[in-house]
């Protein structure tokens, strides 16, 4: 019973770490680990109730240390075959599909060693405190703990069986980190185990044991924390797509690049002629500030969950231009933005926007291209103002008539404005 509970919350946990879309062995193992978050504070519910049990049935007979560690031990082992089958269901769901980056057993070992940590913390607390109440306080206290302890400082984080957040899949997993978070957790669960189990027989090698185990627990914390807080990013092998720009992710989200290419050719092409012109798009990480290639521009991809496109459009087109906060220039902005994010034009707040939304609306799609060629530089300056769009609409009303087709239709009056051109 304990199996198939630990079993559903695990796939459960792990199902909703998982990044949306990625096949990546990565994602499976960040996944995993997540599911901790909930399965751990279970099975130590579950150890501190078996424990107040076994302090129950003792009836103060002194115990041999054997007899003090197998009960815990075989709550371990029972765990340990929970998690064993979470893993090999998200195996076969991985193994379905092709995935990239690489499989880290150093990532499996290293949640055993959190469960075991939060199987020798509820049975600790289940003996020291045999109450009924002892497994509901041993669960949340549990969670609540980690928690804080994931959430806390730089190096809190490092304690508790986790990985650091926001996961960043360009960012790689430390095969190195993963090795000393399970020396640690190791140790710490056999210095508690065998600690409480001197106490218990009262005898000195069991003592002598608990305390290598808190030299081991000291040696992996170390290491921790004089690791480097930020991991050299892995070199990655893009998945690219050519038709008519260069769109390229990163492998493990390659399933994404027809939708990604169909939503930036749209604005490609009309900022071709333009500074801003690109013929390839790559997915960089946001913290990334490498330089590109002339015509590259970055996006940021951090999953593929419904409308990733959309909002990696949006960001990019977004950043084109500064912000133009609390000034005229700002509904200006917005109705150039919106054509490029292919949205419908936005009224803005002031009559002069809803007029140079009107007067843009009323323009062709190549005379659109050509308005912007001529004025990105304001565009993208926020210098934009009711003369790029016709005039202020006070003087409008009479002279709309006679100005529109000059302005929109007779390129040989003023070859400089391109709009008309075909």
């Amino acid at each position: 019973m304990a199996v198939a509970v630990l079993l559903v919350l695990g796939l459960v946990a792990a199902w909703s770490v998982l990044i949306p879309g990625v096949s990546a062995w990565e994602n499976i193992i960040v996944a995993l680990i997540g599911s901790l978050r909930l399965t751990g504070p279970v099975a130590a519910a579950f150890a501190a109730w078996v424990a107040v049990r076994r302090r129950r049935g003792t009836g103060g007979r002194a115990l041999t240390p054997w007899q003090a560690v197998r009960a815990p031990l075989a709550i371990l082992v029972v765990v340990m075959g929970s998690f064993t089958a979470t893993v090999l269901v998200l195996a076969v769901k991985t193994m379905l599909t092709e995935q990239a980056g690489r499989l880290l057993p150093s990532g499996l070992v290293m949640s055993v060693a959190g469960l075991a940590l939060y199987v020798t913390i509820g049975w600790v607390t289940g003996w020291l405190l045999p109450w009924t109440i002892t497994p509901v306080f041993a669960g949340i206290g549990c969670y609540a703990l980690f928690a804080w302890l994931s959430e806390g400082s730089s190096w809190a984080d490092r304690l508790v069986p986790g990985t650091r957040q926001p996961y960043d899949l360009f960012q790689g997993l430390s095969s190195a980190a993963f090795a000393d978070q399970t020396l640690w957790l190791l140790g710490i669960s056999a210095a508690l185990l065998l600690g409480w189990a001197a106490v218990v027989t009262r005898q000195a090698l069991v003592l002598a044991a608990a305390l290598l185990a808190v030299l081991a627990a000291g040696a992996g914390l170390s290491r921790l924390l004089t690791e480097p807080q930020s991991v050299s990013a892995e070199r990655v092998v893009y998945s690219c797509q050519e038709w008519p720009i260069m769109v390229c992710v990163h492998p493990g989200m390659r399933t994404g690049l027809d939708e990604l290419g169909s939503t930036f050719i749209k604005i490609a092409s009309r900022l071709a002629g333009t500074p801003g012109e690109f013929s390839r798009v790559e997915q960089r990480p946001r913290r990334d500030g490498a330089p590109l290639t002339p015509g590259t521009v970055p996006v940021h991809v951090d999953d593929l969950a419904a409308g990733f496109a959309d909002r990696a459009a949006d960001e990019f087109v977004d950043g084109l231009a500064a912000k133009c906060d609390r000034t005229p220039s700002a509904g200006y902005r917005d109705v150039v933005t919106a054509w490029l994010r292919g949205e419908p034009l936005p009224g803005g707040p002031l009559p002069e926007h809803r007029y140079a939304a009107a007067w843009f609306s009323g323009l062709t799609e190549t005379q659109r291209r050509d308005w912007l060629r001529l004025h990105y530089a304001d565009f993208v300056g926020c210098r934009l103002q009711n003369v790029h769009f016709g005039g202020h609409p006070a003087r409008a009303g009479a002279a709309e008539t006679g100005r529109w087709p000059e302005r929109v239709g007779q390129r040989a009056a003023t070859d400089k404005i391109g709009i008309g051109s075909t």
